[in-house]
């Protein structure tokens, strides 16, 4: 009777030791979003937070010595476990959902929720006592802002208009219509879990199809920010992944249909038009990149049409005002350019942002590879993280979902960062300072990113010279690169 291979012996084994880490991942994740301790116990969080991404770290590594036939069904339950933390507890550090209920309600009334803040007495007839809380004890959260005397509310910046694009306006409609009354906070949080198990079937799906390898969507699928800002945040961005990935998927076969799927990723969060640059990659004819710029901007003009006819408003809200608050035309106000300005004067680093993303476009767009879209737009996305150093962690899900297409988990300390800078700007701060936490988060995410990239690079070169050819562009050396 033959033996057994020594990866055949391993196998139970390496199964064994993924589901104890994922089991364990579970645990974690579930009593890190079921403490309410973003503005009580900041210590606790940032345990917690760092506990669940090592746990990730571990996980995603023991994959590699799983057979291929396992990987699919591990990532996949894997997915549905981890999401399903997020909806253990309403949303802990964030309260953007809150919004959300109140736009899908606001239209549910057959008004455009461009045309009245929260606060506007206009709206009167729609509050409720759980998005409109009223009394002293009731108003006493941190997380409440006042309306008028004795009444208060959970939506952040109640007295702005909405900043949301019309997909997500729409996803915002479809929720409460689909949604049992009383049920409040869950139905955008089973929304988001549902979102978030499709990109990782969707991850699945494109690598299978292009031959790369089914574990990178474990990337996406057991990250400890997906079940956090994705499911029990309940944020729109997860909704822009899925559209993103999925675009991304279609863009070199069918260049129309994935320029109109980027249209609506782009109606549905702005972010995802960094993704642009990366679908262009070799392009070279003006026809062809028509092909792809035309349907995405026609589907994002058609979006925003019906609110333009019903809004009395305009329909960009407070995105202009949100933009300041940020400080990205400040940076001496804002923690913003965090690595940029420890070189550079402050008055120096917008223009040095437009530089330096314009350089990597350029290069994206000439020597990028076309096959893989996603490698140059999670180029031009991880440059425009580290040059912008937001404090939001949400936005780092599109980087995640890339990351997952691509393969290269170099980029994921830099999703990270944000996760740190925000945490550390949370009320109950006492050990972390913001500025510091996060240039020293980002700086630590750029080191990673470049040094894995440098050592990628010079190993394809290597492995290029001995086999007779020269590569010149680090894009297609890096494509030569074997995929793990």
């Amino acid at each position: 009777m033959p033996r057994p291979s020594p990866r055949t012996a391993r196998t139970p084994l390496a199964i064994t030791l993924i589901t104890t880490l994922l089991i364990a991942l579970v645990f974690i994740l579930t009593i890190t979003i079921r403490k309410d301790a973003y503005f009580t116990d900041q210590a606790a969080l940032t345990w917690g937070y760092g506990a669940a991404w090592l746990l990730f770290a571990v996980a995603v590594g023991v994959l590699r010595a799983v057979p291929a036939r396992w990987v699919v069904p591990l990532v996949l339950a894997g997915a549905v476990a981890v999401a399903a933390t997020g909806l253990v507890a309403p949303p802990r550090t964030s309260t953007d959902s809150f919004r959300y209920a109140w736009d899908g309600r606001v239209q549910a009334a057959g008004i455009s929720p461009y045309d009245h803040a929260p606060a506007d007495p206009a709206l009167l007839r729609l509050r409720d006592d759980w998005l409109f809380p009223q009394g002293a004890a009731a108003c006493a959260g941190p997380d409440r802002a006042a309306v008028s005397d004795g009444v208060c509310t959970r939506i952040n910046r109640p007295r702005v208009h909405t900043i949301y694009p019309p997909v997500a306006e729409a996803y915002f409609l479809l929720v409460h219509a689909l949604s049992p009354p009383g049920v409040r906070h869950k139905a955008l949080q089973l929304g988001g879990a549902l979102l978030a198990v499709g990109v990782t079937w969707f991850l699945l799906l494109i690598l299978r199809r292009r031959g790369g390898d089914p574990r990178g969507a474990a990337y996406w699928a057991w990250c400890p920010a997906v079940p956090v800002e994705a499911v029990n945040n309940a944020h729109a961005d997860v909704l822009a992944v899925l559209l993103s990935v999925a675009a991304l998927g279609l863009v070199t076969r069918r260049r129309a249909l994935g320029g109109a799927l980027f249209g609506l990723a782009v109606a549905a969060k702005m972010l995802p038009a960094v993704l642009l640059p990366g679908a262009l990659s070799g392009v070279r004819r003006w026809r062809d990149a028509a092909s792809l710029l035309l349907p995405t901007a026609g589907v994002v003009a058609l979006t925003y049409l019906p609110y333009v006819l019903t809004s009395s408003s305009s329909v960009f809200g407070y995105l202009g005002g949100y933009a300041e608050e940020e400080g990205y035309d400040d940076p001496a106000a804002s923690r913003r350019y965090a690595l940029l300005r420890l070189v550079l004067p402050d008055s120096w680093c917008l223009p040095a942002v437009a530089v330096v993303l314009l350089a990597v476009v350029v290069h994206v767009w000439r020597r990028g590879d076309p096959a893989r879209p996603w490698h140059g737009s999670l180029l031009v996305t991880g440059t425009a993280f580290l040059l912008l150093t937001p404090g939001y962690s949400w936005y780092a899900l599109l980087l995640i979902a890339l990351v997952a297409l691509d393969g290269r988990w170099e980029w994921l300390p830099t999703a990270a960062a944000g996760a740190a800078a925000y945490l550390a700007s949370s009320p109950a701060a006492t050990v972390l300072s913001p500025t510091t936490t996060a240039t020293t988060s980002y700086a630590i995410a750029a080191t990673t990113a470049l040094t894995a990239t440098a050592v990628r690079y010079l190993r394809a070169r290597s492995r290029a010279r001995s086999g007779g050819s020269v590569v010149t562009s680090p894009d297609r050396a890096l494509a030569a690169e074997p995929r793990h």
